[in-house]
């Protein structure tokens, strides 16, 4: 008896949790920087994508119009808020000499600019309401 009668006050009057839009997610990381991040990566060919994770790899990418330099991407999310530091992105770069690829450095400003397209086509998902 006392089952039936917690049963059939279930839930009136219990307030709704309100779960900021950020965190609404069917994956592990926040779903508007793991789209952003497949969105501005969709030109290379991706090598692992684990949305669990939060964890997105590319394959080696030659530039048409430079064929001698090659750039290999990691998208790492770190969170389920969308915000600046919940994304790290790390790249490696190689050039051709002489038909051996040789490691070169990534300038700094290649993968904060990475870093910015991602942010800014996340914080667009979010405003656009595209989960």
């Amino acid at each position: 008896m006392a089952a039936l009668a917690l049963v059939s006050c279930g839930g009136k009057g219990r307030p709704k949790a309100d779960l900021a839009a950020s965190k609404i997610t069917t994956i592990g990381v926040n779903s508007y920087l793991w789209r952003a991040s497949l969105e501005a990566l969709s030109f290379m060919p991706l090598l692992q994508t684990d949305s669990n994770g939060g964890v997105i790899v590319t394959d080696w990418y030659a530039n048409p119009n430079n064929p001698n330099e090659r750039m290999k991407v990691t998208v790492t999310i770190l969170d389920q808020d969308l915000r600046a530091d919940a994304l790290r992105v790390a790249a490696s770069r190689q050039v051709n000499q002489a038909g051996v690829w040789a490691d070169a450095p990534v300038q700094a400003a290649t993968i904060q600019k990475l870093e910015d397209v991602i942010l800014t086509k996340a914080r667009d998902l979010r405003r656009s309401g595209m989960n």
